[in-house]
C-alpha cells in the first residue's frame, strides 16, 4: 500500500536541504513540494484558504491566526530565527539618530502589523532603548494575513501613491522596519546591528524565532503519528546541516549561514528544536504580540503545538 502524500511548502534552506533533495523523509509519508517563489504569498494562502498540508509558517501570523479559529497546528521545528536589530532603518538625511527619537513620530513597517519581524524589532526598541511604542504611529505597507485581525488605533495604512521608500526619503517618515533597500543613503538606525544582536544573545539569550511548521488539523486527526515523523525529519536535515556548517564544508554559505556559524563557534546549537530549549523566546514573544496588542490575551506555549510533539 503506498504510503500517504502531504503537499508541503517549506522555503529551500540548510538545516531543510535534505527534506527537499529527498535524502531524508518523514518515516510513513511522502512529501509533495510546491514552490511558492514568495514564501509570505504560501503564508496567506494558509492562513485563508489552508491550501497546503504542511506549511512554513511565520510564528507571530501563526499566533494571531490561531486565536482567529484558523485550523492548524504547529510542530515546534523552529526554521528561521534572526536578530533584527538592522531591520529599524533610516535615511542619511533624517535628524534621528537615538530610538527614543521615534516617539512622536510616524514609522513605517513592511506589509501587516502583525509580520513576526515587525513584533521582535518593536521590541527591541522597547526593551533596549526605553521606548513607548503607543506613541508612535505605525504606517503599514499592505494588509494583514488575518483579515478578521483589527489593529489597534496608532496603526495605519500608508497613503496611496508612493512607496515606504519614497516616504523614508521625503521624511514622511521618521524610519522604517523591514524595509529592503539596496540605496546607500538608507541604512540601520541601530549601528552595527548584527554585533547589536550577538551582544543580546551574549546577556540575555534573545534569540528570536521567526518561522516555525504548522500541519492541518484534519490532517493531523487523519494521520495522528504525523507530527513526530516530520519533527524527526526536520531534526534529522537540521543535524547533517550543522554537521556541514561544523565541519566548514557547506557550499556557498550565505549571510544567514556564516550567522549559525558564529553562534556554533559560541557553543550554541544556532538552530534549537523542541519547546523546552524555546520556551523562553516563545513566551517572550507572546508577552510582545499581547503588549502590541496582536493577540489579545497570554497563551500557553504548549496548547499551540501538536500534543504529541511537546516532549521532543
Amino acid at each position: 500500500m503506498p504510503e500517504p502524500t502531504l503537499s508541503i511548502v517549506t522555503r529551500t534552506q540548510g538545516n531543510n536541504s535534505a527534506l527537499k533533495t529527498g535524502e531524508i523523509a518523514p518515516a510513513g509519508f511522502d512529501l509533495a513540494f510546491e514552490e511558492v517563489p514568495v514564501l509570505v504569498h504560501a503564508f496567506r494562502r494558509m492562513v485563508r484558504k489552508l491550501e497546503f498540508d504542511v506549511c512554513e509558517m511565520a510564528l507571530t501570523t501563526y499566533l494571531c491566526a490561531r486565536e482567529h479559529g484558523v485550523r492548524f497546528t504547529a510542530i515546534p521545528v523552529f526554521l528561521v530565527r534572526a536578530f533584527h536589530h538592522g531591520a529599524i532603518v533610516r535615511s542619511d538625511a533624517s535628524a534621528i539618530r537615538d530610538p527614543r527619537e521615534l516617539e512622536g513620530k510616524r514609522v513605517g513597517v513592511n506589509r501587516g502589523y502583525t509580520v513576526t519581524t515587525g513584533v521582535w524589532a518593536r521590541a527591541v526598541l522597547q526593551d533596549e532603548y526605553g521606548v513607548d511604542l503607543d506613541k508612535i504611529t505605525w504606517v503599514l505597507s499592505g494588509d494583514e494575513h488575518v483579515q478578521t485581525y483589527v489593529p489597534p488605533p496608532n496603526v495605519v495604512p500608508m497613503p496611496p501613491g508612493k512607496s515606504m521608500e519614497e516616504l523614508l526619503l521625503e521624511g514622511e517618515l521618521a524610519a522604517a522596519i523591514g524595509l529592503q533597500s539596496d540605496r546607500p543613503d538608507i541604512g540601520p538606525l541601530i549601528p552595527d546591528p548584527v554585533e547589536a544582536g550577538l551582544r543580546a544573545f551574549r546577556s540575555r539569550g534573545h534569540y528570536p524565532i521567526n518561522h516555525l511548521i504548522v500541519v492541518r488539523d484534519d490532517v493531523l486527526e487523519r494521520f495522528p503519528e504525523a507530527a513526530v515523523a516530520l519533527f524527526e525529519a526536520f531534526s534529522e536535515s537540521k543535524r547533517r546541516y550543522l554537521d556541514q556548517l561544523a565541519a566548514g564544508t557547506l557550499a556557498n554559505p550565505g549571510a544567514m549561514d556564516r550567522l549559525y556559524a558564529r553562534l556554533l563557534d559560541l557553543g550554541s546549537d544556532p538552530l534549537p528544536y523542541g519547546i523546552a530549549a524555546n520556551r523562553g523566546m516563545l513566551e517572550a514573544l507572546v508577552a510582545h504580540a499581547t503588549t502590541q496588542r496582536i493577540l489579545t490575551a497570554p497563551l500557553d506555549i504548549d496548547s499551540v503545538f501538536a500534543p504529541a510533539t511537546r516532549h521532543l
